[in-house]
């Protein structure tokens, strides 16, 4: 153990506790993904695409929210690692086999860094109406939407879990209180 912390720098056990500590923030982040209203209300697909669309939008903003606490980066890092750790699991209950599991990895992960790329691109737009243009847009890409729903119908909800998570503090957020 030793050897590998000074080849490394790192503490593996640290590393363990420190994504512990934001493991109640993924099943929060999972916890408002499930919320009824984004696929009765608000045109998410209720299907396996749909609740993953949904999970990654979630997190999306999360993340987004912790990025721009420097004390909050490493606890991101961690949060991105609970929910590889999650996907990876998944997969594998679904069937998928250890061959092709990192390739599906790859296209999750890919998905996670677009949405929250989308996301922060949208919500940095100059006004309101750019914001709700640019969000509908990115989330016509990126949600798996029910027959006949549209993308706007999303946009305030996005909004307000934003906005919530910006008024959210560092403690609160690692917490995983996050006021609705």
């Amino acid at each position: 153990m030793n050897l590998l912390r000074r080849l490394t720098g790192r503490n593996p056990e640290s590393t363990q506790a420190r994504r512990e500590a934001v493991r109640p923030l993924w099943h929060r982040v999972v916890e408002i993904a499930r919320e009824k209203p984004w696929y009765a209300e608000h045109g998410i697909a209720d299907t396996v695409a749909g609740r993953f669309d949904t999970i990654t939008l979630v997190m999306a903003l999360v993340v987004l929210r912790m990025e721009r606490s420097e004390d909050l980066i490493d606890p991101a890092a961690r949060l991105t690692e609970l929910f590889v750790t999650d996907m990876d699991g998944q997969l594998r209950q679904s069937g998928i086999g250890d061959l092709v599991v990192g390739k599906h990895m790859g296209k999750l992960v890919s998905a996670l860094g677009g949405r929250i790329g989308a996301l922060r691109d949208a919500l940095a737009q100059a006004d309101a109406v750019q914001v709700d243009a640019a969000l509908a847009a990115a989330l016509e890409r990126n949600m798996t939407l029910r027959e006949g729903a549209e993308a706007a119908m999303l946009v305030a909800p996005v909004k307000a879990l934003a906005a919530a998570l910006e008024t959210t503090s560092n403690e609160a957020l690692l917490a995983a209180r996050i006021d609705r």
